[in-house]
């Protein structure tokens, strides 16, 4: 791989995210010798004292100035497949068990690090004989309102990497399937090379700057930029604390799998022509937030003035007066609307853009104790109800629609930490 940024004068920043999205041997070293990472230091001999979620992650996050969670800069969605089909046995579990410990001990386990988790797929789990235990809320995937036709992810598994350096999940994806024998100074002896093949891989990034300086894609419109300092590709701040669920609310109570979550994962393709180019700046907010965000002038810049929280609880109350008097209706105001009894979220959002095919795109990624959840929580954001009962159309004008075509959906559960290693349905037995 030459060196982008020689030739083309691009940031090291933007070269970073080039290097993550090419991937490989190559990526690696050039990644390596511009990007300026700190010495990191390495992960522990002993992982007693690893939690047992492996979506445990915010502990480990830093927080910004409002106490929301700083999610990792480059990501790596690695699929999986199981070589050969069958059934895994124990000399199968134990080879990835051990990859994925000597993973863990290659980086600390943080940002400047490396995170991970791995999660298994229905098609997975439909090899075996018994059915998986009542307590854990999988579901296949599929299509979740009429205007969607998405390809449904059926590979074996997924490991999701995440770190602040691009070199980090470059290199520890080569060193997972089998193509490192070293990385940061410590010896890789075990890979799943093995057991598992590759079969498809994504990216992405999120973080202030980063969607700017990466939007010579299709779907970003030259004459109306992405903001400087927007995280993400839509120009609003995500990810608020008190719009987020909690690691507890989003993991499994009971059963064997009691500590894991369900992950969902939607690959979205953006259109914003005339989100930028058409559509107002009071607009764009409405649409995002609410029409009272817009009409107040609530929202300044990307929305970093909102603090920890959106601020769309009581506008989640009024989505059909809203929509009826401004003819518009709010993104977030919708999906306000899918609370538990306790009036808290139900859906943990890590999600990233992406380059991928040379698209401005959207890997939405979220955590929920049953796939149901993330089921109520599109429904209320597809908003049907709001067009049955006002002016609003299907997608016209109703939240953030018509700018995001859903393209890919898989789901996959995450067991606990002690079990992610090709289990079982049933491993209590």
């Amino acid at each position: 791989m030459t060196d982008p940024a020689s030739e083309r004068g691009i940031s090291r920043r933007e070269f970073a995210k080039a290097a993550v999205a090419i991937g490989g041997a190559s990526a690696f070293a050039a990644c390596t010798d511009r990007e300026q990472a700190p010495d990191i230091p390495t992960g522990p001999d002993d992982l007693s004292s690893f939690p047992t979620r492996q979506h445990a992650w915010n502990d480990a996050l830093a927080t910004d100035e409002h106490g929301n969670d700083v999610p990792p800069r480059h990501h790596v969605l690695v699929f999986l497949n199981l070589r050969n089909g069958g059934t895994p046995d124990g000399d199968g579990r134990e080879q990835v068990e051990a990859a994925l410990r000597n993973l863990e001990r290659t980086y600390q386990r943080d940002p400047e690090g490396l995170l991970f988790t791995v999660g298994y797929s229905p098609a997975y789990f439909d090899r075996f004989d018994a059915d998986l235990p009542d307590s854990v809320g999988l579901q296949q995937p599929r299509a979740l309102t009429e205007l969607e036709d998405p390809e449904l992810d059926q590979q074996d598994a997924v490991v999701h990497l995440a770190s602040d350096y691009a070199q980090v999940v470059i290199g520890a994806e080569e060193a997972l399937v089998g193509n490192r024998e070293e990385l940061n100074g410590v010896e890789i002896t075990e890979n799943v090379s093995g057991v598992l093949e590759k079969a498809d891989r994504r990216t992405g990034f999120i973080g202030d700057g980063l969607p700017a300086e990466n939007q010579d894609v299709a779907g970003i419109p030259d004459s109306e930029p992405v903001p400087e300092d927007s995280p993400l590709y839509m120009g609003f701040e995500s990810g608020f604390e008190k719009n987020q669920a909690s690691e507890d609310r989003v993991s499994i109570a009971e059963g064997p799998f009691a500590g894991g979550t369900t992950q969902q994962l939607s690959k979205i393709r953006l259109q914003l022509q005339q989100w930028y180019e058409q559509d107002s700046r009071e607009h764009r907010v409405a649409s995002m937030f609410c029409p009272a965000h817009a009409e107040e002038g609530r929202v300044e810049g990307t929305g970093e003035n909102l603090g920890n929280e959106s601020g769309v609880g009581e506008c989640a109350e009024d989505v059909i007066e809203d929509a009826s008097e401004s003819g518009v209706v709010g993104h977030a105001q919708k999906t306000a609307r899918a609370r538990d009894e306790n009036d808290s979220p139900i859906m943990l959002r890590r999600d990233f853009d992406s380059t991928d095919d040379g698209v401005a795109g959207l890997h939405f990624l979220s955590l929920q104790r049953s796939i149901a959840d993330f089921v109520e929580t599109r429904r209320q954001m597809t908003g049907d109800d709001i067009a049955e009962d006002t002016a609003v159309g299907t997608t016209t004008n109703n939240g953030i629609k018509r700018y995001m075509t859903v393209t890919r959906r898989g789901n996959f559960l995450l067991p606990p930490r002690s079990q992610r290693a090709l289990p079982t349905p049933r491993p209590d037995a």
